[in-house]
């Protein structure tokens, strides 16, 4: 059983039942057999999908689902305020198709997510989804909870989608899943033992949402919203040096033009609340405080209502946090019945934080962190990305000079994808790497 500390030893593993956010221990041969995973169930050692039986024959029973977050280029994300969780497939490189992954995880995504969307009998047949995540010491995991595909608010066109990523000029699909992760706090390993001994998995020691899911597609997220409303400076940032290279990147490109940043705020922006409509730049000498003003859409699509907004942007760099005097300057002209934005590639500084949440005022504040979640979320997850992405959507009058630098006296034309997640640049009809103009 686990101790204290929320951990269970690797001698215990076999036994263990699943608990939420439970550590469980890798061993120490320093050899693959340390895998905790294995020795909790029996799906194998390696890989982001591991599961007992066969997608091919659609003979699956049970499936792990592994992640790093590591992933910069696949990003997957687990939001406890919503208990969705975001999980990319296993087709990540260019040479093969859709479904011709080496594990065929993406060919078990499909039919899992089609059988959701089917009848009670159709569910039956969906296997339980565990999601674990990479933890320390070593190999050891944490079991992050129960998953059923699908959301509440997700239709069948929205929870699985297949999206284009772009490698060394080559373009290939990759699927993008959304689950939820049910109100179950333990998974009885007697339940897990008759998966794997093939029993229907709506038997005696099922969870009761989990049958509830089965029965009638009724999803009960486990949702746990933060209590923490001040993040501090490292959680601001991003941990990761490849992070910090993206913000590093826009900061330059537009260190000599901050107010052109005031455009590619707005973008981001718009990568993180796709139902803002109208948004327009203001004159940087008639500004009065608002980089930008726009309106944000709710509603049904045949009668929406637009909300009001002010936007503040700040192409700081990571060493430079928003003080008082600047998110006082969005604060004061902010009107009645409108709500705020304020778009920085450093942080907030915490009296900032402290007092913009302590007196309640209706601002969002998107710190360099989430800047970098963003576009990761939309295919950009490095320098070379962020910067072909600069670009072609906020040019420069001296890119044309830049380009011919790269491709002396070759014809260039450039290619954002439908999502406008990569960008490619063709010289003399043959593709260059993305992100090769800076």
């Amino acid at each position: 059983m686990a101790d204290s500390d929320s951990t269970v030893p690797f001698a215990d593993l076999s036994a263990a039942d699943l608990r939420v956010d439970c550590r469980y221990l890798a061993g120490r041969s320093g050899t693959a057999a340390d895998d905790p995973l294995a020795k909790l169930l029996p799906v194998g050692n390696q890989g982001g999908f591991r599961y007992r039986g066969s997608p091919v024959e659609g003979t699956v029973r049970l499936v792990v689902l592994y992640t790093s977050g590591t992933e910069v280029d696949w990003p997957d994300l687990l939001d406890p305020q919503t208990g969705i969780f975001t999980y990319y497939g296993d087709n990540r490189k260019p040479g093969a198709a859709l479904h011709e992954t080496r594990r065929r995880g993406n060919l078990l995504l499909r039919d899992v997510f089609h059988l959701a969307h089917g009848s009670p009998a159709d569910r039956s047949r969906v296997p339980p989804f565990l999601l674990f995540e990479k933890a320390f010491p070593g190999r050891s995991v944490r079991f992050r909870g129960l998953l059923a595909p699908g959301a509440a608010t997700l239709t069948a066109d929205d929870d699985l989608t297949a999206i284009w990523r772009s490698q060394s000029g080559l373009r290939f699909q990759n699927y993008r899943a959304r689950f939820t992760v049910l109100d179950v706090d333990t998974v009885a390993r007697s339940w897990l033992d008759e998966l794997v001994g093939g029993k229907p998995t709506t038997g005696a020691p099922c969870p009761a949402v989990w049958r509830a899911w089965v029965a009638s597609r009724s999803y009960q997220p486990l949702l746990a919203p933060s209590t923490t409303v001040i993040r501090s400076k490292p959680e601001q940032l991003p941990a990761d040096p490849v992070g910090l290279g993206v913000l590093r990147t826009i900061h330059a490109y537009f260190a000599d033009r901050p107010h052109d940043f005031e455009e590619c705020a707005v973008a981001i922006w718009r990568l993180i609340a796709p139902a803002t409509g109208r948004a327009d730049v203001t004159r940087p000498s008639r500004d009065g405080g608002r980089d930008a003003i726009g309106e944000y859409l709710v509603g049904p699509p045949a009668d929406r209502i637009s909300l009001d907004f002010a936007l503040e942007a700040k192409c700081y760099s990571e060493s430079n946090g928003v003080g008082v005097k600047e998110m006082s300057r969005l604060i004061s002209r902010l009107r009645h019945r409108q709500f705020g934005v304020f778009v920085t590639l450093s942080y907030f500084g915490r009296q900032v934080y402290e007092e913009v949440r302590a007196d309640g005022h209706p601002i969002a504040l998107i710190c360099g962190r989430d800047v970098v979640t963003a576009l990761r979320g939309h295919g950009l997850g490095d320098s070379a990305s962020v910067s072909a992405w600069l670009t072609v959507q906020f040019p420069r009058t001296e890119s044309a000079a830049q380009i011919d630098v790269a491709f002396p006296g070759r014809p260039i034309d450039l290619d954002v994808d439908a999502d406008g997640g990569s960008v490619e640049a063709h010289a003399g009809g043959n593709v260059r790497d993305p992100g090769t103009v800076s």
